[in-house]
């Protein structure tokens, strides 16, 4: 399974705004393993503005190493209410 880190690996040299088609040609440009072009060519056909949106759009998950329960616990603190998931262990 591709991860976050191998996505955004991948599309480092790619100027954004770009679209669905760019993303993948830059992946395999660059030549990026076959799981992770097939998470990019399952993307939504939108423009991205970063790679990171590219990231959350394929469904790869930027912490893989937190459980459900962790997440949970964290969505609850009221502490971190306005940092993203991947922050918020930082």
């Amino acid at each position: 399974m591709a991860s976050y880190a191998d996505v955004l690996q991948y599309l480092s040299s790619l100027d954004y705004p770009a679209g669905k088609d760019e993303v993948v040609r830059e992946a395999e440009r660059e030549g990026a393993p076959p799981d992770v072009l097939q998470a990019l060519r399952a993307l939504p056909p939108v423009d991205y503005a970063n790679g990171n949106q590219v990231a959350r759009s394929a469904g790869i998950d930027a912490a893989p190493e937190i459980t459900d329960a962790q997440r949970g616990a964290q969505g609850r603190d009221k502490r971190h209410q306005r940092v993203s998931q991947h922050l918020r262990g930082i």
